[in-house]
């Protein structure tokens, strides 16, 4: 795809996504032959925040301590699902190692980390705030969804650790 060409189909994504930013990023990113994190850089200003991935572990660290979370692996196969605690990990041999004795585990390429966004945005119709981890390619490694209580609204305690985890961080721009 030519410069113009690339410019007027991420214009289109911006539009689009001002008039209706609650969708499914990924169908969008689909649709349009554009990555994940290429899209989310196309919601409307104040959505999201971009930092780099070298933060990864101090991020997952972090969240770690959050309770029960969501985590999300979404590809074009398969939406896995996670709720529950995110179990705190170490790097070692490459990875950063879940150590989850129970629920969730696993090992994953922090150094694959390019990019992780704060994003908040509506979600059919509900207000959701996630960590989203991009690799090099701009795909989507994994999110992690701010909770949510009995009555589904966003666990206020998270709400707040969210944003005070956001803060830490200097921005590497609008996501």
């Amino acid at each position: 795809m030519n410069e113009t060409a690339a410019a007027s189909v991420l214009s289109l994504v911006r539009k689009e996504l001002a008039e209706k930013p609650d969708g499914v990023l990924e169908a969008v990113a689909s649709a349009h032959g554009l990555s994940l994190q290429r899209v989310v850089e196309c919601l409307p200003a104040g959505m999201g925040k971009n930092i780099a991935g070298t933060h990864f572990i101090d991020v997952m660290q972090d969240i770690a301590s959050w309770g029960d979370i969501i985590f999300i692996v979404h590809t074009k196969d398969a939406i896995v699902e996670y709720e529950g605690p995110l179990p705190s990990g170490s790097a070692g041999h490459g990875f950063y190692n879940l150590k989850g004795g129970n629920g969730l585990s696993g090992h994953l390429r922090a150094g694959n980390c390019h990019a992780i966004v704060f994003l908040r945005r509506p979600f059919m119709g509900v207000e959701t705030m996630s960590v989203q981890f991009f690799n090099a390619d701009g795909e989507a490694m994994f999110k992690i969804f701010v909770g949510r209580d009995k009555d589904r609204k966003l666990k206020a305690d998270q709400v707040a650790r969210f944003g005070v985890l956001e803060g830490r961080f200097a921005s590497g721009g609008e996501a």
